[in-house]
């Protein structure tokens, strides 16, 4: 096969849980189709002389062994060499992301990269849900007191989020104007996202599989017992879920606004009923879930789409 080459930006494989980790169920899918996997960290992706480089190692996963994956041959790779490149590393969306993606720009017209690099660069997570509003509960984002103040006032219990993190880091659940917590936060993240608080998170989130402009399902997080959370990373158990006639309306509209924005693949959450806010575009996740709570694998989905 010519060109059989995936490439992963990704996060340290030692560092993956298997048991969740969609990109190990993605390269597994691919891998099964002949192609091979050359795995790279960001910090080892370069230009020189106008080419694009990764510093990294082709890899073989195997879901039958406690050791999940296997190292075959540590190379420098030309990554125009390559059929697929997915980024698949953790945010924070912070400079050093974004730098990657300018890297990837270069090669984005010869190479397959999902997603497009350019475009994660314009879906903010979280900002790009501004577009949104009126599907989401009572929504602000912004650097001034006085305005935060006001929100917690009127909406009494909300949900203060940094703007490029991600996993249910720093989220605050916040029930008065508490100025030295609030302007330390600033201080250190910038622009925030505050939101109303639903109480019926604890029920569950809905987590929203969008592939290639269509929806292909979702699954219900459920935070553990005294948490706020429905990320899986801070406990939270998933289970099966079904859209309601709305969520699916909603999760339609933003599949198609996605697809044109040359996103590939996104994740977007629901709370009873409402959009949250977080359009996943960076690293999205729960496809390996997904299959082991309904036997839906939407990995073939993904690659079909593209092979």
């Amino acid at each position: 096969m010519i060109n059989n080459i995936v490439a992963i930006q990704g996060n340290h494989p030692s560092t993956l849980n298997p048991v969740t980790d969609t990109s190990v169920f993605l390269a597994n899918e691919i891998q099964n189709k002949k192609y091979k996997i050359f795995y790279y960290d960001p910090k080892d992706l370069s230009i020189f002389h106008s080419k694009v480089i990764a510093k990294g190692f082709f890899i073989k996963f195997d879901y039958s062994k406690k050791k999940f994956f296997k190292i075959l041959k540590k190379q420098t790779l030309n990554l125009i060499k390559c059929k697929f490149i997915l980024i698949r590393q953790d945010p924070p969306f912070d400079l050093e992301y974004v730098s990657t993606t300018y890297i990837l720009d270069q090669i984005k017209n010869k190479v397959k990269i999902i997603n497009n690099p350019t475009s994660i660069r314009n879906v903010s997570e979280k900002l790009y849900s501004a577009k949104y509003y009126k599907f989401m509960p009572n929504t602000i984002f912004t650097k001034d007191l006085k305005e935060i103040k006001k929100f917690i006032m009127n909406n009494k219990k909300i949900i203060l989020k940094p703007i490029h993190s991600y996993s249910g880091n720093d989220i605050h659940l916040i029930n008065s104007f508490d100025i030295k917590l609030i302007n330390k936060f600033i201080k250190k993240h910038g622009h925030v996202m505050c939101q109303k608080f639903l109480p019926n998170i604890r029920k569950g989130d809905k987590r929203v599989f969008i592939i290639n402009g269509k929806v292909y399902g979702a699954i219900s997080r459920v935070p553990k017992k005294g948490s706020f959370l429905s990320n899986m990373s801070k406990g939270a158990k998933p289970i099966t879920t079904k859209l309601t006639n709305n969520e699916v309306k909603i999760s339609n509209i933003i599949a198609k606004d996605l697809k044109l924005k040359n996103i590939y693949f996104a994740g977007i959450d629901f709370i009873d009923g409402k959009l949250n806010g977080d359009i996943n575009v960076t690293s999205p996740t729960g496809l390996k879930t997904l299959y082991d709570l309904s036997g839906i694998n939407l990995a073939k989905i993904f690659w079909k789409n593209l092979i």
